[in-house]
């Protein structure tokens, strides 16, 4: 098939370019794929980071046209025309968020008219965890110009069924990222982020009230008073980073916490994950966690909430432990079980086994089926 795929791609950052530069990889070996990205992905007032620009190495580099502004519709039309001179059989989107609607709606539209290609979205989310005015017409306006979906969890495919009865869809785990490198022993990811203790819990990614680190922050006290335990706090602030700062003073935890409060780039995140004995997901809502997807690759355990589809994916007492959201004490506990039970060794076994089904083939699989109608 000839397909292109639309979306955040390199030089953009974050975990949908990630993700789109892994897809067109597995994609490629069976099909002709070119990616067509935004020039700008969110206007700055929209955008709470410091840069949309990936700053590291060439990792997350996939070859891509940066045609899309995301609130100028007319580069909506002249995208739409781009593409459809590559006469693409299929167009993939990768959908998360309801402000992308009108535009990726449009040249959904705009392409099929002349082209007759099928449309696929795969889908973060349909129900999106910051409510917006306009999050449903929005949607909306952007589901009734696709032909099949790819959801990647129960809750995800729950909302989808709800949104938009009869749907054709396929529900596929979100594959494992591969796309960070191999890790590191521990003690050498250890002594090159100087941590000297013997125990060490990962929060990564974007912070943001949904992500629950208020919860894990609260925590903490309950754990220390049984034992030593180092929480590094690794990613860029998309909330109030000094009520986090002030919660850490609150609790006494200056010496037990170490913040790193930026974007990570990609040849460093097998850093911090080498680093850590397991991964903690304290989330308040979710669908998935591409986190999770992350931990599983360096083969780390994780502690989740029970929220959306995490439990999906993180096996209680197999991979980790679940725990209900906004609750410190169960987050303590889980912890603190973690440590005493000596279950590390047991858990990253377990992760080793059952990371295989997270598999690329999986989805590729599932993408061609779709698109085929086989």
């Amino acid at each position: 098939m000839n397909i292109v795929i639309v979306g955040t791609a390199y030089p953009l950052r974050g975990g949908i370019a990630h993700f789109n530069a892994l897809l067109y990889k597995h994609l490629s070996k069976q099909h002709h794929v070119d990616i067509v990205t935004f020039s700008r992905q969110y206007p700055t007032i929209l955008f709470p980071g410091k840069t949309q620009d990936e700053k590291g190495g060439q990792e997350g580099a996939v070859p891509s046209e940066q045609l899309i502004d995301s609130i100028n519709p007319l580069t909506w039309i002249t995208a739409a025309n781009a593409i459809a001179r590559k006469k693409p059989d299929l167009l993939i989107f990768k959908y998360w968020m309801p402000f992308f609607g009108p535009c990726f709606g449009t040249i959904a539209r705009l392409v099929r008219r002349k082209t007759g290609a099928k449309v696929l979205f795969i889908c973060d989310n349909i129900i999106p965890h910051e409510k917006r005015p306009g999050d449903m017409a929005f949607t909306r306006y952007a589901f009734n110009a696709v032909d099949a979906f790819i959801v990647q969890s129960a809750s995800v495919e729950r909302d989808l069924n709800a949104f938009l009865p009869g749907s054709r869809y396929a529900l596929v785990p979100h594959p494992v990222y591969e796309i960070f490198g191999n890790g590191l022993p521990k003690a050498e990811a250890r002594a090159k982020l100087g941590i000297r203790d013997e125990r060490a819990i990962l929060f990564f990614g974007y912070v943001r009230r949904y992500k629950g680190l208020h919860t894990l922050l609260d925590a903490m006290p309950s754990i220390l008073k049984l034992m030593k335990v180092k929480l590094l706090v690794v990613g860029e602030f998309y909330d109030d980073e000094q009520k986090y700062r002030h919660q850490i003073v609150e609790n006494n935890l200056q010496n037990d916490v170490v913040v790193h409060s930026d974007y990570v780039p990609n040849e460093e995140v097998s850093l911090y994950f080498s680093a850590a004995d397991v991964v903690v997901l304290p989330y308040v809502s979710a669908t998935q966690s591409g986190i999770v997807q992350i931990a599983y690759q360096f083969d780390k355990p994780v502690i989740a909430t029970d929220v959306g589809g995490l439990a999906e994916v993180v096996l209680n007492n197999r991979t980790g432990f679940i725990v209900r959201p906004e609750a410190p004490q169960e987050v303590a506990d889980a912890v603190v079980r973690f440590y005493e039970g000596n279950r590390e060794e047991e858990f990253v076994n377990n992760v080793r086994e059952e990371k295989k089904k997270y598999s690329w083939e999986n989805l590729i699989h599932a993408i061609e089926k779709l698109t085929r109608g086989n």
